[in-house]
């Protein structure tokens, strides 16, 4: 028999936890990398989900669990969406058919899933600090354990990331290492044994101890001179750097694709104390060259074919609430040449493709920095031009300082476009964007709109960049109910709600996404409908009208109930003396998981069925 006729036998299959992949000779690792990647490629096709990271970070998360002894050891992997091959071989490779899915596992880290994942990651530039924190517990409870936080060049661009590394760089006792994956900086990947040997020199008890031994024994002009020696050396073989600057070990750039550099370089840096910085360059979408050559189409696919990679989508019927947004910041652009749009991070996502191209000085993306992105339009705001920031909801949480005290505190004019408001579907409780109506509406200043369809979201926009002052608009993810927006771009009052259907007894008071169920649930029951649309402030002319003609109200959104736009409806009519039963319908007091938006809407009792069902069950029965 020929013996390449022998079929292989799969590695990936032997390999239930990292316990079973150290077992391996060194020589098996790089067969098993390409099981891996053709397994994250036929998984993410049957159930959607990120690509052209997880492709990237193949052999990092194979060298990195081969090295370490995880969980033991802690990996805090930063924003969490590359860990896909680490969820495979830490125990779940069975499960990944039902990745994001309800009652599925989770696209991102999440404690309660695994002991592997050691910190729940889904926001970005937090893995430093967390693993600061894991390191600094283990020097003082006396355990020998290492840290190592995983992240992304897209995550060093915030702030915290370096607030982070400027508190670990003073603790020389701790075993902490940080993985800059590097796959989008202007580096040329290095290449060749030259840059390998270099790395595993630079990682070494050689070098380390060297350095150690010469500021021990050298005279101070001597070791002055031997420290500018080895800085302009190390100059001539990596790119200049600031992470030693913090008190790092900086070591790199190694191919983060190369086992056979990656192993041993990590062999070395385990053995070292203190803070260690390695920079591995990567490469979005490595194996798979559809996504090599387009990484952002496949950053997040749906379902595809992956012989024949994704095909251009059918056009929708209707629009997305995202792409009216789009199309309102160009015709506004157009229109008024003092708007600013600002992004972190979030183009494609935020749909602003078309305006930055339209208009590239207005246009502006500060990366992952969602504090400074609000603080900058403050800045714009004073000097009379007029910022729009493009942001998700639940990113908006992480600039809530300064949204208080740098622009609402000084009454700035600024439109904030909250996207992905409610809940979002796969990508679960991290980025729900359930809070937004309780956070805001206690700001003074503050004026609040939740949309209903998409004309109104693009009425409500202009009424928002009209108003001489902080404004929010926000509005959930993908189609909206078909409307189809008017071209103009026309204003509605501030503050004032709108009658949808005329009913008896039950008057229900809906927010944004909910007036559409709504209007169904109405039917059924007789009741009026009110489209309130402003959550701050709130239609307090009518409000004393439904109040005097009805039995009872319920007010319904699609956010926390906790402080939220039935909270403030109960606060208006506390505040006019208004006494009538009312029955707060929302999202409840828990943290929802991944699941398809429809199923999830339908288990919380905001379809139209589950709307009906409680507003009988507390007045009709």
């Amino acid at each position: 028999m020929n013996l390449s006729d022998t079929p292989q036998k799969s590695l990936l299959n032997c390999i239930d936890s990292p316990a079973d992949l150290r077992r391996l000779s060194r020589a098996e690792l790089p067969a098993l990398a390409d099981e891996l990647r053709n397994f994250v490629i036929e998984s993410v096709s049957k159930t959607g989900g990120h690509l052209s990271s997880n492709l990237g970070t193949v052999e990092l998360t194979i060298a990195l669990h081969y090295v370490f002894n995880t969980p033991q050891d802690r990996l805090v992997w930063d924003v969490g969406h590359q860990t896909y091959p680490h969820k495979i071989l830490t125990g779940r490779r069975n499960q990944m058919h039902s990745l994001r899915q309800l009652n599925g596992i989770s696209g991102f880290p999440k404690r309660s899933e695994s002991p592997y994942d050691t910190f729940g990651t889904a926001h970005s530039s937090t893995s430093i600090s967390a693993a600061l924190g894991m390191a600094l517990a283990a020097r003082n409870k006396g355990e020998n354990r290492h840290a190592v936080a995983i992240i992304g060049d897209g995550s060093m661009t915030a702030g915290m990331a370096f607030e982070a590394m400027n508190n670990a760089g003073v603790y020389d006792d701790i075993n902490m290492l940080v993985v800059l994956n590097d796959n989008d900086m202007s580096i040329s990947p290095p290449v060749g044994a030259l840059n390998r040997y270099l790395a595993r020199l630079m990682s070494g008890k050689f070098y380390a101890t060297a350095r150690n031994v010469g500021k021990s024994v050298l005279p101070s002009p001597m070791l002055e001179l031997a420290r500018r020696f080895e800085e302009h050396a190390k100059g001539m073989i990596v790119p200049a750097t600031m992470f030693e600057e913090f008190g790092f070990n900086y070591i790199g750039p190694i191919d983060g694709h190369d086992l056979e550099s990656l192993i041993p370089t990590l062999q070395n840096i385990k053995q070292l104390k203190g803070p260690q910085f390695l920079h591995v360059v990567t490469k979005k979408g490595q194996g798979y060259k559809l996504a090599e050559a387009d990484p952002i189409l496949y950053h997040g696919p749906g379902k595809f074919n992956p012989a024949e990679g994704i095909k251009p989508a059918a056009t929708p019927s209707k629009q997305t609430y995202t792409q009216v947004f789009g199309q309102w910041l160009c015709d506004m652009g157009q229109q008024d040449e003092k708007l600013i749009a600002i992004t972190p991070a979030m183009r494609e996502g935020s749909g602003m493709v078309e305006f930055e191209q339209r208009f590239p000085k207005r246009y502006f993306d500060v990366g992952i920095a969602e504090q400074h992105a609000v603080t900058f339009a403050g800045g714009l705001a004073t000097e009379g031009l007029k910022p729009v920031v493009a942001i998700y909801s639940t990113f908006l949480q992480r600039a809530y300082d300064q949204l208080i005290h740098d622009i609402a505190l000084q009454n700035l004019d600024v439109t904030f476009a909250l996207d992905r408001a409610g809940l979002v579907g796969a990508d679960g409780a991290t980025h729900a964007g359930n809070y937004d109506l309780a956070y805001l509406r206690c700001i003074p200043n503050m004026v609040v709109m939740a949309a209903s369809d998409e004309n109104e979201c693009r009425q409500m926009l202009t009424t928002g960049y009209h108003y001489p002052g902080p404004a929010a608009i926000r509005y959930p993810r993908g189609a909206g109910i078909g409307t189809q927006p008017e071209t103009e771009l026309t204003s509605i009052s501030i503050g004032k709600a709108q009658l949808k259907r005329q009913g008896k007894r039950i008057a229900i008071l809906a927010f944004g996404s909910m007036v559409h169920p709504a209007l169904k649930a109405a039917e059924n029951l007789d009741a009026t409908v009110v489209n309130m649309r402003f959550v701050k402030p709130i239609d307090t002319e009518m409000l004393n009208n439904i109040v005097n003609t009805h039995d009872a109200l319920v007010s319904i959104e699609e956010g926390c109930i906790m402080g939220g736009a039935g909270a403030a409806i109960a606060e208006a009519m506390a505040a006019a003396s208004l006494l009538k039963p009312i029955l707060m319908l929302g999202l409840p007091d828990q943290f929802i998981d991944h699941g398809d938006p429809t199923l999830l809407l339908a288990q919380c009792g905001l379809n139209a069925e589950g709307i009906e069902a409680s507003i009988r069950q507390r007045f009709f029965e």
